[in-house]
């Protein structure tokens, strides 16, 4: 490595456990199960799994459940969410289901909260109706509220509720010994904000657009407010990878996933991760030039390349942001007779990554 090179930076893992054309949940499962042990024999930092609802191409709809799956399947890495959207769900359950992980897998566990739905309008009413939310509107209005009371009861001493003129002690598990390292994630300047404020590591989404990166980070470190969990700013880098031989591979692999945003993006049907081939007959079949367009700037904020530029490239994203840690999204798909229960591209690519050679 040359004085210009700069220096290579810890490397995470976000997966959304993808479902391919060819796979049912229980393979996409055991796909996720086998690149978390990819990465916890890579030296990784942390593997997150995010909060998606009701979508046929994605298989992660509870972070706890497969935290604990895959927490109790690796051995040193950390698993975390990336993230709870804590206005889907109660304060007080997401502080205990996080802190039975933590007292089962001590120090290897991570609690990152959003407040996006992570779902269709009638998914989050059927998540939210009837519970602490109420409505959507309430859920984020709240939200600020709702991390500090996961904060509070989430540490050993718990908090203390009044109810008329009695006190009652409340917390997320009896005698807790360490907590979980607790995560404030987002897309805006909003939740920059409120991580600086209530002194939290923050990761800001720069795999969804990679927009809008250099302003929310520089709001939330020249905001940050000291706390009892952090002293200065923590945060790392968001980003979409396809690893792979050569360049002309990589993004061979990357055609899949770059189909799927394009129909998030477009307002298109939202079915499986197609296999590769078939991903390439529907472009060759012809696509309208602004979905070209869309596609190729996409395609063009992610890391796809071969092992060594790729390398290179998240280095220099992390100088550019001034992180030392990237996490990485791997989008490589799978190919035709792919075993059903594997993603080999997706681990050849964290193999690669982690190749500091």
């Amino acid at each position: 490595m040359n004085a210009s090179t700069p220096a290579p930076p810890a490397l995470s893992v976000l997966d959304l456990v993808p479902v391919r054309t060819d796979q049912t949940s229980p393979q996409a499962i055991a796909a996720s199960r086998r690149l978390a042990q990819t990465a916890d024999a890579a030296g990784m930092v942390r593997y997150w799994v995010a909060e998606h609802h009701n979508m046929a191409a994605v298989a992660a709809t509870n972070p706890p459940v497969l935290i604990a799956l895959l927490a109790g399947a690796t051995e040193r890495i950390r698993v975390g969410s990336g993230g709870v959207m804590l206005p889907n769900h109660a304060p007080l359950a997401v502080a205990e289901q996080f802190a039975l992980l933590e007292a089962s897998f001590p120090g290897r566990i991570d609690l990152g909260l959003g407040r996006a739905p992570g779902s269709d309008p009638v998914t989050s009413f059927a998540l939210r109706h009837g519970g602490p939310a109420g409505t959507d509107d309430e859920g984020v209005a709240r939200f600020a509220e709702h991390v500090g009371n996961v904060v509070a009861m989430m540490a050993p001493d718990g908090v203390e509720v009044a109810i008329g003129p009695r006190r009652h002690a409340l917390r997320a598990t009896p005698r807790a010994v360490s907590v979980p390292q607790l995560w404030l994630l987002g897309s805006s300047d909003y939740s920059a904000r409120l991580a600086a404020q209530q002194g939290l590591p923050y990761v800001f989404a720069h795999h969804f657009s990679g927009e809008g990166t250099e302003r929310a980070l520089e709001l939330y470190r020249s905001t940050f407010q000291p706390s009892e969990l952090l002293e200065a700013p923590r945060t790392f880098l968001t980003v979409n990878a396809s690893v792979a031989a050569t360049a002309e591979e990589a993004h061979r692999l990357a055609l899949p996933q770059l189909l799927a945003m394009l129909a998030l993006r477009t307002g298109g049907p939202m079915g499986p991760q197609p296999l590769v081939e078939d991903a390439e007959e529907r472009v060759a079949a012809g696509l309208p030039d602004a979905h070209r367009d869309v596609l190729d700037g996409m395609a063009r904020r992610w890391v796809i390349d071969e092992p060594e530029a790729a390398r290179e490239q998240i280095a220099a994203l992390a100088e550019r942001f001034g992180v030392d840690e990237v996490m990485v999204h791997p989008v490589a798909g799978a190919l035709r007779g792919t075993p059903s229960d594997a993603a080999p591209a997706r681990e050849e690519a964290l193999r690669l990554l982690a190749d500091r050679a």
